[in-house]
């Protein structure tokens, strides 16, 4: 895998690549879910592509502020699978770890940004 430099991107890949492995075993019935984790995740690298970006504090805080909403869809839409036992708790809380990772590395970037 190839790494950034910029430590909240390398989460997110990571945090995709496990998505992409662990969700293989969805029933028909929920895969509208697996897709949304998928859709989110890759709104979420997106997202944070852009807030890396751009030069306007405004904007990137904006942007930050949209990351950790989406992070937070994940996170219920990862809980929503695990209360449907659709992952294990093992997965679960690897997710979750990853997660919160995700989280702080935001919340301490957008702290750093002086508006």
């Amino acid at each position: 895998m190839q790494t950034e430099k910029f430590k909240v991107i390398d989460f997110i890949r990571e945090l995709m690549i496990n998505i992409d492995k662990n969700l293989d075993n969805f029933p028909k019935k929920d895969i509208e879910i697996k897709n949304r984790i998928r859709n989110v995740s890759y709104d979420l690298l997106e997202i944070s592509y852009e807030a890396n970006t751009t030069e306007n504090k405004e904007l990137k805080v904006a942007l930050i502020d949209k990351a950790v909403a989406k992070i937070k869809v994940l996170d219920f839409l990862l809980n929503l699978s695990y209360d449907k036992q659709i992952i294990n708790h093992k997965r679960f809380l690897k997710f979750g770890e990853t997660i919160d990772r995700i989280i702080k590395y935001l919340i301490g970037w957008k702290k750093s940004i002086a508006v």
